[in-house]
């Protein structure tokens, strides 16, 4: 597998949330003998034993349920360790999601737009009503939920520090997921450890909000920058699928890299569906922002 990466020219990786434990022997291997480098991991890697498909969400920080927040910390814990066994210095991870028994509110938008398929969604009176009212919903019923991740991530920033492992914290594509688009920059501050952790930018995942009329993605970044650590980089289809190759979509990635700093980790996320040409051309589209950005 990192053979395949290797030769298609680049040095740096991400290990991701599909990594069964299976492949860690591998991966240490090519580590230790500078096949490759590691810039940063994807909770939870490798996977739980008997886990064999990408499973980020498998436990959450955010749960009801004290077991499954258990869960999660004793999981990301051992990915930390992993992370630093491979030299990693960054760790990506999602933050759980407000739950919900009756009455989703993101269900009501798929509803309405199912009924309305070619709605404005930004000037289509009956669109941004029901979008109010289950942003509304959603902002009540997140506080529980929302104290459980921050707890969590309390518990578990300073064993990272002590691993030497940042923690990048990702926006997130889901209605329903946290933190919420809002809640970024004051996650920062809560956590009081700016040198702990930080804000990781998803360009599909905010291209995905931005057409839900939740965020305009410019100024979600506008506002998230100064505490940036990395990206995830991919473009959307007119269809409004991701993990699509960079410049085939609709994402201003020109836009995307003037927030980009030279401590920032810029991880191409695709789809396996892509072939090696598509993976090729996003890799150069990358390297020419970057050139232009800083030069070289």
């Amino acid at each position: 597998m990192l053979r395949e990466i290797a030769d298609l020219g680049f040095e740096w990786v991400e290990l991701s949330h599909g990594i069964r434990i299976t492949l860690a022997p591998g991966i240490l291997k090519a580590v230790q003998e500078g096949m490759i480098k590691v810039a940063s991991c994807h909770n939870f890697c490798p996977l739980p034993n008997g886990v064999g498909h990408p499973a980020p969400n498998l436990y959450r920080p955010s749960a009801a349920d004290r077991r499954e927040r258990v869960q999660w910390l004793r999981h990301t814990r051992r990915t930390v360790e992993f992370a630093r066994q491979v030299g990693a210095r960054k760790l990506v991870l999602h933050l759980g999601s407000v739950e919900f028994f009756w009455f989703h509110p993101g269900r009501k938008l798929d509803a309405y737009l199912g009924a309305h398929p070619a709605a404005n969604r930004a000037g289509d009176a009956g669109y941004r009503k029901v979008l109010t009212k289950s942003l509304a919903r959603l902002q009540e019923r997140q506080p529980p939920f929302w104290a459980h991740t921050l707890a969590s991530l309390r518990e578990l920033l300073p064993f990272a520090e002590e691993q030497g492992v940042m923690l990048g914290f990702e926006n997130r594509e889901g209605f329903e997921e946290l933190p919420l688009d809002a809640d970024h920059p004051a996650l920062i501050a809560a956590l009081a450890r700016p040198g702990g952790g930080g804000y990781w930018h998803d360009t599909g995942h905010a291209q995905i909000k931005e057409d839900l009329g939740i965020i305009n993605h410019r100024e979600h970044l506008e506002k998230n920058a100064p505490n940036a650590i990395g990206f995830h980089l991919h473009d959307v289809s007119e269809g409004g699928r991701d993990h699509q190759a960079i410049g085939s979509g609709r994402i201003d990635f020109e836009m995307v890299s003037h927030f980009w700093r030279p401590d920032h980790s810029l991880v191409i996320e695709l789809s396996p569906r892509l072939t090696r040409e598509e993976v090729l051309a996003s890799k150069q589209r990358v390297e020419e922002l970057v050139a232009r950005r800083f030069g070289g």
